[in-house]
């Protein structure tokens, strides 16, 4: 049931802005947070665990919330999602007015904060090709990933200048107005709820997470892909830490030219994402997963090559790395909205962020492990290698070669 009408775009850029303005106060707080707790505590240990927070939810839970996604209307799950996120903010808002933060409280906060994205997420997959064309799904999740890369840029650089003009109460009503103006722009689409007849609404967790896996399972080159993707994230995820000791301890820059990689990265996922927007892409979409990596594990490679006097050189690999990124993560998300039927695209959707949260603390071990035995620069090395050998996997597994066929 869908309504894939000429009406669909309306639907969709009003979902779109929604989500964008939410994302970008999100990642405002976020940064605020972080500099608050970095000058409240000064320790690295709680600066780790409110990041393991962040993404706890997601992997713990991640099975439990796509049976929910699955059970109740798409439209009303991403609504209390975001109104969650408000909540939980507007508490915390309000308690800063009265003491002193406490790092306990905050944590409790952030953790909340991503229950409510580890249901936003889902529902939002799952509720996409109720209202997208089957043949715009790529070029929408290219939009979709430019949002994200919009966030990486303004969310930080926003921080910034708020930080020093504002009390972080202020910066975190900025974030709940955020989350209600989504939900709110969210009541406003209509968004087809799935008949009785096409839900699992069985009263079993267990039965009905198992119904999610197996309706992945039958799809063998779907199913290949989920762990080429965890793969991939295991090696790619951790170089994300690594670039500020990539741009200050190897090519002895400062800390603004460690915040020019950063930047650079995040322009060319946002230049990435409205190419795959405007473009959709190869038209085998495998080819366009296979380049993407090709175009990472290569930057990569590049980048532990590079002499120490490279930094310029390295800013343009991590542009190019950006860019790269959409072109996988964009292209996976239409491949499995397009294949797996909607009353189980919750289900898959959560299983798939759970599989990448827990690929992402594993190698976050690896990294940090060979990247301080063997220095930052070669572990890019090794990384980037490593990369492009997975890029090699969907040219010779026959259920990955044909997944677009």
């Amino acid at each position: 049931m869908t309504i894939k009408t000429e009406h669909w775009k309306r639907s969709f850029y009003t979902l779109w802005a929604g989500q964008a303005v939410s994302l970008i106060t999100s990642a405002v707080l976020q940064m605020a947070i972080i500099w608050y707790l970095t000058e409240k505590t000064g320790s690295a240990m709680v600066l780790s665990i409110a990041t393991l927070v962040g993404f706890l939810p997601q992997a713990i839970l991640g099975p439990v919330i796509g049976v929910l996604v699955d059970r109740y209307h798409r439209k009303y799950v991403m609504i209390g999602a975001d109104l969650l996120i408000a909540a939980v903010g507007l508490i915390l808002a309000l308690a800063s007015l009265t003491m002193e933060l406490p790092v306990w409280l905050i944590m409790i906060v952030l953790f909340l904060r991503s229950v409510g994205t580890a249901f936003h997420s889902p529902a939002l997959n799952a509720a996409t090709p109720l209202l997208v064309p089957e043949d715009q799904l790529t070029k929408c999740a290219g939009y979709t990933q430019s949002i994200q890369s919009a966030s990486y840029i303004l969310g930080p650089a926003v921080a910034a200048l708020l930080y020093v003009i504002w009390d972080l109460n202020a910066i975190i009503l900025l974030d709940v107005g955020g989350a209600i103006f989504a939900s709110i722009l969210t009541a406003f689409v209509y968004i087809p709820k799935l008949e009785a007849s096409q839900t699992t609404v069985q009263g079993d967790f267990i039965l009905e997470m198992k119904e999610g896996y197996l309706a992945l399972r039958s799809n063998k080159g779907l199913f290949g892909l989920l762990w080429v993707g965890a793969l991939y994230m295991l090696f790619f995820m951790p170089i994300n830490a690594l670039f500020p000791l990539m741009s200050i301890k190897y090519f002895g820059g400062t800390t603004f030219q460690a915040s020019i990689v950063e930047i650079s990265f995040a322009v060319g996922m946002l230049v990435g994402g409205l190419v795959l927007g405007v473009w959709g892409g190869f038209k085998n979409r495998v080819m366009s997963l296979t380049a993407s990596i090709v175009l990472m594990g290569a930057s990569l490679a590049v980048s532990g090559l590079l002499p120490v006097k490279g930094y310029g050189f390295f800013v343009l690999c991590s542009t190019l790395m950006g860019f790269s990124a959409p072109f996988y993560s964009g292209v996976q998300t239409a491949l499995f909205q397009e294949k797996i039927t909607p009353e189980y695209l919750g289900r898959v959707f959560a299983l798939l962020g759970s599989v990448v949260s827990v690929a992402m603390p594993l190698g976050l071990v690896l990294s940090a492990l060979f990247a301080d035995t063997i220095g930052v620069n070669r572990w890019f090395l090794i990384s980037g290698i490593l990369i492009m050998g997975i890029a090699v996997l969907p040219g010779i597994i026959p259920t990955l070669r044909n997944l677009d066929r």
